[in-house]
């Protein structure tokens, strides 16, 4: 049996050709081995148990294409073409990045023109409020007088005995003043509360100029007497702007100071004096 130096020698053997023909310590196995590889060219035998096989033919020519001129093109072909994917694809990562800031910022405009016109909304639900609307029109009110300058105070009802004093009530008068002329007949019940309610609204209206005439006085027919009054007459800048006839018709045949100057706040006669008080 062959040793362990033996067999360590004899593959060292087995790994050479000897150019020697008479070499001497040959037996006939070793000059079987060198016939065959005579007959094989310079190939020479390899024992399996000892190294393993040389690579297959398709691996060389694989490693022969990563390794020579040919690989290293491939190489540099296939380098430029992961350049340009990846240039493509940052391109798309940097359009899909706009596309979102767009969005972004289209989404906080639409936000901010939303808050806009809540803020709009909110802002016209407070004018259209009735506390506003009091205010604006007290304010405006004491602008209109500011611009009239000074306001006679009259703070009373004038009784008018002559017709002609019934003509320079009306037309002597400043145009801003508003006039109320009240038609009565003494034996007409209403008429006579009709005046007593026109005195009172005359000490809280002293900026209008009320008035009266018996209908006898101003010319008035019998017929008219009977059907038409008590009456009120309104002129302001000499025309007349308000003519009721029968008041008693919307004021019934009993009422009170605060129901005249409701007829003639509802009837645009007067302002509600609580508006620049």
């Amino acid at each position: 049996m062959a040793t362990l130096e033996d067999k360590l020698m004899g593959e060292k053997l087995e790994y050479y050709c000897s150019s020697s023909e008479d070499e001497g310590g040959d037996d006939g196995e070793s000059k079987e081995r060198r016939s065959k590889g005579s007959k094989q060219g310079t190939a020479a035998y390899v024992d399996p148990d000892v190294c393993p096989p040389p690579p297959a033919e398709g691996y060389r020519s694989q490693l022969s294409t990563n390794t020579g001129p040919k690989g290293v093109v491939q190489d540099w072909q296939r380098f430029k073409q992961l350049q340009a994917e990846k240039r493509e694809e940052s391109e798309r990562q940097r359009i899909e990045l706009a596309k979102k800031l767009s969005m972004t910022t289209a989404t906080a405009k639409e936000e901010e023109e939303r808050k806009r016109q809540e803020e709009i909304d909110a802002e016209l639900d407070e004018l259209m409020s009735e506390d506003f609307l009091q205010q604006y029109q007290k304010q405006r009110m004491a602008e209109m007088l500011k611009e009239c300058g000074h306001i006679k105070q009259f703070g009373k009802v004038i009784n008018l005995t002559m017709h002609d004093e019934f003509l320079d009530f009306v037309e002597k008068e400043n145009k801003h003043t508003t006039v109320i002329i009240h038609i009565y007949d003494k034996s007409i019940s209403s008429c006579s509360t009709l005046n007593n309610c026109l005195e009172t609204l005359a000490t809280e209206y002293p900026s209008i100029k009320f008035g009266k005439i018996c209908s006898s006085v101003a010319g008035m027919s019998r017929d008219f007497r009977a059907k038409g009054l008590p009456a009120l007459l309104v002129y302001k800048a000499q025309a007349l702007i308000g003519n009721f006839v029968r008041v008693t018709d919307d004021l019934s045949d009993d009422f009170f100071p605060s129901d005249v100057e409701s007829f003639l706040i509802e009837n645009g006669i007067v302002v509600d004096k609580a508006l620049y008080n």
